[in-house]
């Protein structure tokens, strides 16, 4: 018997090649835009390093760009690190995301497919010394769709983009402006001291692993509640 035959497999191998394709779709405009952003960054690179050569500055303030394999973008900026990281895979966004009660998604269930481009902030000195047990923080995600339009989550510069899922499309001007806000947040993100209480004891093993590997756990907000969680 043929497959034309048999409804219920024609329609399940339907389904496959639409979802397949959708997928496709998706990964190819997440990773059109994951290269909008690595040539947004470029671009800010020699425009500080041109900048630069203006101000009579007592040191040297780096602004570097390193892209780590296909997939990575590394930004090194005064003593911070943006890590701009896209996912391989394709995501749907929850049923009780606010995205999901959009006009926009609710016409064709299938924009709520998106790729995502994480953008995370390191202090550069957890890498200069090798400080594994140092934190990162997630700073915000760009979520992108088969249309190629974009929605934001992320923290207060970045959370306050204007966010229309319907008619935002990720160009190079947009790249800019979220890399610029993701910049500006991180500046603005201080690292702050622990508190005594919390950091009042330490082993031995500590000290000495320590003083060997400059392994005592360092990050922004440690110790502290993450105040822009709650944004």
């Amino acid at each position: 018997m043929s497959i034309d035959q048999k409804p219920d497999k024609k329609k399940l191998f339907d389904k496959l090649i639409e979802k397949s394709e959708l997928k496709q779709l998706v990964y190819y405009n997440t990773y059109n835009s994951f290269n909008v952003f690595k040539e947004v960054i470029e671009q800010m690179k020699h425009a500080y390093h041109k900048y630069e050569k203006t101000k009579k500055s007592r040191f040297e303030i780096p602004f570097e760009l390193k892209t780590m394999g296909e997939f990575e973008i590394e930004l090194k900026f005064g003593g911070d690190i943006l890590i701009f990281m896209m996912h391989t895979n394709v995501f749907e966004f929850p049923r009780n995301h606010r995205v999901m009660n959009t006009s926009y998604v609710k016409e064709d269930k299938n924009r709520s497919y998106c790729g995502v481009i994480n953008i995370y902030n390191f202090l550069a000195d957890s890498f200069k010394y090798n400080r594994l047990n140092d934190v990162g923080y997630l700073i915000g995600r760009v979520f992108i769709n088969k249309d190629k339009h974009y929605f934001i989550e992320g923290k207060r510069e970045l959370g306050y983009l204007y966010n229309n899922f319907g008619q935002n499309e990720l160009t190079t001007e947009i790249a800019e402006i979220i890399t610029t806000a993701a910049i500006q947040y991180t500046v603005n993100f201080d690292l702050l001291t622990p508190p005594y209480e919390n950091v009042k004891e330490v082993s031995l093993h500590e000290m000495r692993t320590a003083i060997d590997s400059l392994t005592l756990k360092t990050g922004k907000r440690l110790g502290f509640k993450f105040q822009a969680d709650e944004d």
